[in-house]
Protein backbone atom coordinates (compact mmCIF):
# COMPACT_ATOMS: atom_id res chain seq x y z
CA UNK A 1 0.00 0.00 0.00
CA UNK A 2 2.86 2.32 0.58
CA UNK A 3 4.66 1.66 -2.60
CA UNK A 4 1.40 2.49 -4.03
CA UNK A 5 0.53 5.62 -2.36
CA UNK A 6 5.29 6.65 -3.21
CA UNK A 7 4.07 5.65 -6.80
CA UNK A 8 0.77 7.65 -7.79
CA UNK A 9 2.60 10.74 -5.66
CA UNK A 10 5.60 10.42 -7.89
CA UNK A 11 3.43 10.34 -10.95
CA UNK A 12 1.88 13.62 -9.95
CA UNK A 13 4.92 14.97 -9.44
CA UNK A 14 6.11 14.17 -12.98
CA UNK A 15 2.11 15.17 -14.28
CA UNK A 16 3.22 18.82 -12.52
CA UNK A 17 6.89 19.52 -13.68
CA UNK A 18 5.60 18.53 -17.42
CA UNK A 19 2.39 20.92 -17.25
CA UNK A 20 5.19 23.72 -15.92
CA UNK A 21 7.64 23.08 -18.72
CA UNK A 22 4.87 23.24 -21.28
CA UNK A 23 3.63 26.84 -19.48
CA UNK A 24 7.21 27.44 -20.41
CA UNK A 25 7.49 26.68 -23.71
CA UNK A 26 3.94 28.27 -25.05
CA UNK A 27 5.44 30.96 -26.29
CA UNK A 28 9.37 30.87 -26.91
CA UNK A 29 10.84 34.33 -27.64
CA UNK A 30 7.45 36.02 -27.42
CA UNK A 31 6.70 39.01 -24.84
CA UNK A 32 3.87 37.84 -22.72
CA UNK A 33 0.72 39.95 -23.35
CA UNK A 34 -1.73 40.04 -20.76
CA UNK A 35 -3.29 43.48 -22.10
CA UNK A 36 -5.90 44.02 -24.91
CA UNK A 37 -3.04 46.54 -26.64
CA UNK A 38 -0.89 44.88 -29.62
CA UNK A 39 2.52 44.98 -29.54
CA UNK A 40 3.02 45.01 -32.88
CA UNK A 41 2.52 48.86 -33.47
CA UNK A 42 3.20 50.88 -37.01
CA UNK A 43 6.94 51.75 -37.05
CA UNK A 44 7.64 54.83 -38.95
CA UNK A 45 11.07 55.41 -40.62
CA UNK A 46 11.96 58.50 -42.69
CA UNK A 47 14.15 58.26 -45.77
CA UNK A 48 16.60 61.89 -46.55
CA UNK A 49 16.41 61.99 -50.90
CA UNK A 50 18.85 64.40 -52.42
CA UNK A 51 19.97 66.05 -55.71
CA UNK A 52 22.57 68.83 -56.08
CA UNK A 53 21.99 71.26 -58.76
CA UNK A 54 24.45 73.99 -59.91
CA UNK A 55 23.75 77.15 -59.39
CA UNK A 56 24.68 80.55 -60.21
CA UNK A 57 24.28 84.17 -60.04
CA UNK A 58 21.24 84.30 -61.91
CA UNK A 59 19.76 81.15 -60.52
CA UNK A 60 19.79 77.80 -61.72
CA UNK A 61 20.27 77.76 -65.30
CA UNK A 62 17.44 75.89 -67.57
CA UNK A 63 19.49 72.30 -68.26
CA UNK A 64 19.93 71.90 -64.26
CA UNK A 65 15.58 72.95 -64.10
CA UNK A 66 14.74 69.96 -66.53
CA UNK A 67 17.26 67.45 -64.76
CA UNK A 68 15.39 68.67 -61.41
CA UNK A 69 11.94 67.96 -63.27
CA UNK A 70 13.60 64.96 -64.10
CA UNK A 71 14.21 64.19 -60.56
CA UNK A 72 10.96 64.66 -59.00
CA UNK A 73 8.94 62.96 -62.00
CA UNK A 74 11.37 59.55 -61.11
CA UNK A 75 10.79 60.01 -57.75
CA UNK A 76 6.82 59.95 -58.05
CA UNK A 77 6.27 62.92 -55.68
CA UNK A 78 3.32 62.31 -53.07
CA UNK A 79 1.39 63.47 -50.46
CA UNK A 80 3.12 63.24 -47.57
CA UNK A 81 6.69 64.01 -48.83
CA UNK A 82 8.55 66.76 -48.16
CA UNK A 83 10.68 69.47 -50.31
CA UNK A 84 13.21 71.17 -49.05
CA UNK A 85 16.49 73.23 -50.26
CA UNK A 86 20.04 73.16 -48.60
CA UNK A 87 22.06 76.55 -50.43
CA UNK A 88 24.78 77.75 -48.68
CA UNK A 89 23.99 81.20 -50.03
CA UNK A 90 20.44 80.84 -49.78
CA UNK A 91 19.84 82.54 -53.04
CA UNK A 92 15.99 83.75 -53.72
CA UNK A 93 16.07 82.81 -57.24
CA UNK A 94 17.07 79.59 -56.67
CA UNK A 95 14.32 79.04 -54.37
CA UNK A 96 11.68 80.56 -56.27
CA UNK A 97 12.38 78.15 -59.24
CA UNK A 98 12.70 74.80 -57.20
CA UNK A 99 9.49 76.19 -55.99
CA UNK A 100 7.88 76.71 -59.34
CA UNK A 101 9.01 73.58 -60.89
CA UNK A 102 7.59 71.88 -57.47
CA UNK A 103 4.80 73.48 -57.81
CA UNK A 104 3.81 71.57 -61.49
CA UNK A 105 3.87 68.41 -58.68
CA UNK A 106 1.20 70.42 -56.64
CA UNK A 107 4.32 70.26 -53.76
CA UNK A 108 5.41 73.00 -51.25
CA UNK A 109 8.91 73.66 -50.11
CA UNK A 110 9.52 73.75 -47.19
CA UNK A 111 11.38 76.09 -44.80
CA UNK A 112 14.26 74.24 -42.65
CA UNK A 113 16.42 71.22 -45.00
CA UNK A 114 17.56 68.09 -42.78
CA UNK A 115 21.15 67.57 -42.25
CA UNK A 116 22.18 65.55 -44.82
CA UNK A 117 25.36 63.71 -45.87
CA UNK A 118 27.91 65.54 -47.43
CA UNK A 119 29.29 69.06 -47.87
CA UNK A 120 26.83 71.59 -49.84
CA UNK A 121 29.84 73.79 -51.84
CA UNK A 122 29.02 77.43 -52.86
CA UNK A 123 27.38 77.36 -56.19
CA UNK A 124 25.50 74.06 -55.54
CA UNK A 125 21.57 74.10 -54.34
CA UNK A 126 21.02 70.97 -52.74
CA UNK A 127 17.35 69.61 -52.94
CA UNK A 128 15.98 67.41 -50.09
CA UNK A 129 13.23 64.86 -50.99
CA UNK A 130 11.96 63.50 -47.37
CA UNK A 131 9.68 60.09 -47.53
CA UNK A 132 8.56 58.26 -44.99
CA UNK A 133 7.17 54.73 -44.94
CA UNK A 134 4.77 52.77 -41.98
CA UNK A 135 5.33 49.28 -41.45
CA UNK A 136 4.55 46.81 -38.64
CA UNK A 137 7.35 44.70 -37.84
CA UNK A 138 7.25 41.12 -36.77
CA UNK A 139 3.96 40.28 -38.97
CA UNK A 140 2.56 37.94 -39.40
CA UNK A 141 2.96 36.28 -35.96
CA UNK A 142 1.20 32.82 -35.43
CA UNK A 143 3.54 32.89 -32.23
CA UNK A 144 3.65 28.53 -31.43
CA UNK A 145 2.00 25.70 -32.88
CA UNK A 146 0.29 24.65 -29.88
CA UNK A 147 -3.36 26.34 -28.56
CA UNK A 148 -2.21 25.84 -25.06
CA UNK A 149 -2.21 29.71 -23.26
CA UNK A 150 -1.32 28.93 -19.31
CA UNK A 151 -1.54 32.58 -18.60
CA UNK A 152 -5.00 33.62 -20.85
CA UNK A 153 -2.49 36.30 -22.66
CA UNK A 154 -4.01 37.89 -25.66
CA UNK A 155 -2.32 36.08 -28.87
CA UNK A 156 0.64 37.11 -30.25
CA UNK A 157 -0.82 38.18 -33.48
CA UNK A 158 -3.35 40.62 -32.69
CA UNK A 159 -3.25 43.87 -34.28
CA UNK A 160 -0.75 42.57 -36.82
CA UNK A 161 -4.24 42.66 -39.70
CA UNK A 162 -5.56 45.96 -38.14
CA UNK A 163 -2.02 47.88 -37.61
CA UNK A 164 -0.89 46.61 -41.02
CA UNK A 165 -3.73 47.71 -43.05
CA UNK A 166 -4.33 50.86 -41.14
CA UNK A 167 0.05 51.66 -42.08
CA UNK A 168 -0.28 50.46 -45.70
CA UNK A 169 -3.55 52.91 -46.48
CA UNK A 170 -2.16 56.11 -44.26
CA UNK A 171 -1.83 59.06 -46.84
CA UNK A 172 0.88 60.51 -44.92
CA UNK A 173 2.98 58.32 -42.06
CA UNK A 174 3.98 61.49 -39.97
CA UNK A 175 0.55 61.80 -38.94
CA UNK A 176 0.74 58.58 -36.66
CA UNK A 177 3.71 59.92 -34.83
CA UNK A 178 2.29 63.69 -34.17
CA UNK A 179 -0.95 63.67 -35.86
CA UNK A 180 -2.86 65.80 -38.08
CA UNK A 181 -3.32 69.50 -37.13
CA UNK A 182 -6.68 70.55 -39.08
CA UNK A 183 -8.18 74.08 -38.86
CA UNK A 184 -9.02 76.13 -36.06
CA UNK A 185 -12.39 75.96 -37.20
CA UNK A 186 -14.22 73.78 -35.10
CA UNK A 187 -17.41 71.69 -37.32
CA UNK A 188 -19.73 73.28 -34.93
CA UNK A 189 -18.56 76.37 -36.06
CA UNK A 190 -18.90 75.78 -39.63
CA UNK A 191 -22.52 73.91 -39.50
CA UNK A 192 -23.60 77.32 -37.13
CA UNK A 193 -22.06 79.30 -39.84
CA UNK A 194 -24.33 78.01 -42.74
CA UNK A 195 -27.54 77.48 -40.32
CA UNK A 196 -26.97 81.20 -39.69
CA UNK A 197 -26.55 82.33 -42.93
CA UNK A 198 -29.93 80.02 -43.93
CA UNK A 199 -31.68 82.00 -42.12
CA UNK A 200 -30.62 85.41 -42.49
CA UNK A 201 -31.42 85.29 -46.61
CA UNK A 202 -33.63 87.07 -47.69
CA UNK A 203 -37.22 85.28 -48.16
CA UNK A 204 -37.76 84.36 -51.84
CA UNK A 205 -41.21 85.83 -52.00
CA UNK A 206 -40.11 89.21 -50.44
CA UNK A 207 -39.19 92.72 -52.17
CA UNK A 208 -42.48 93.04 -53.24
CA UNK A 209 -43.01 89.38 -55.37
CA UNK A 210 -45.55 87.16 -55.22
CA UNK A 211 -44.91 84.07 -54.74
CA UNK A 212 -46.29 81.07 -58.26
CA UNK A 213 -49.30 79.39 -57.23
CA UNK A 214 -49.41 76.31 -58.30
CA UNK A 215 -52.75 74.28 -59.13
CA UNK A 216 -53.58 70.61 -57.62
CA UNK A 217 -55.66 69.62 -59.88
CA UNK A 218 -54.78 67.24 -62.64
CA UNK A 219 -55.00 68.60 -65.67
CA UNK A 220 -53.93 72.35 -64.65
Amino acid sequence: MTKLFHRKAATALLIAASCIGLAGCTSPGVPLNKSLESIHQPVVQRTNYTFDLASGPGGIAPSEQRRLSGWFEAMDLRYGDRISIDDPVNSNAARTTVEAIASRYSMLVSDDAPTTPGYVNAGTVRVVVSRSTASVKGCPDWGTKTDTNMHNATASGYGCAVNGNFSAMIANPEDLIRGNKGPSQTTVMSSTKAIETYRGAEPTGGGGKTLKSNSTKSGE
